[in-house]
């Protein structure tokens, strides 16, 4: 099963949207509880992360019966630092977004967390693609 997503920029009224659509449709394919939370708050912190920093974006799903793969595409500036960005903690969110209850610098380490493999590639000035991989259990 594929699906696809499109996450708009700064609108934090619908953020969150396509990782709940996802959890719902795995938990109606009977998907273990334990995998379809790391699936969630994987997905989640990503879609999270492209309303705030990276003009919104695309997501594409793939369910196979061996993994859930996710892959997060979008147009913004760039990680710079991709190790500094991979902290707990760290930041570059705007006081606005913070005071909303964002940008608290845990995003990506708990996408890492919840995942069972995670790559970054990103071009400053073009964007980044994330793609995650939740391995389904045997």
């Amino acid at each position: 099963m594929s699906l696809k997503y499109h996450v708009t920029p700064t609108d934090f009224t619908r953020a969150g949207e396509a990782s709940s659509d996802v959890k719902n449709k795995l938990k109606k394919l009977g998907v273990s509880p334990d995998i379809v939370r790391k699936v969630a708050i994987a997905m989640y912190e990503g879609e999270i992360n492209m309303v705030i920093h990276a003009n919104g974006g695309d997501i594409n799903v793939d369910i196979t019966p061996d993994a859930i793969v996710m892959q997060l595409k979008d147009v913004g500036p760039g990680i710079v630092d991709i190790d500094k960005a991979m902290q707990a903690g760290y930041s570059t969110a705007p006081d606005d977004v913070r005071s909303l209850g964002f940008g608290a610098g845990m995003g990506l380490p708990n996408m890492k967390k919840n995942s069972d493999t995670m790559d970054i590639k990103t071009v400053l000035g073009q964007g980044t693609t994330v793609t995650m991989t939740v391995n389904m259990p045997e």
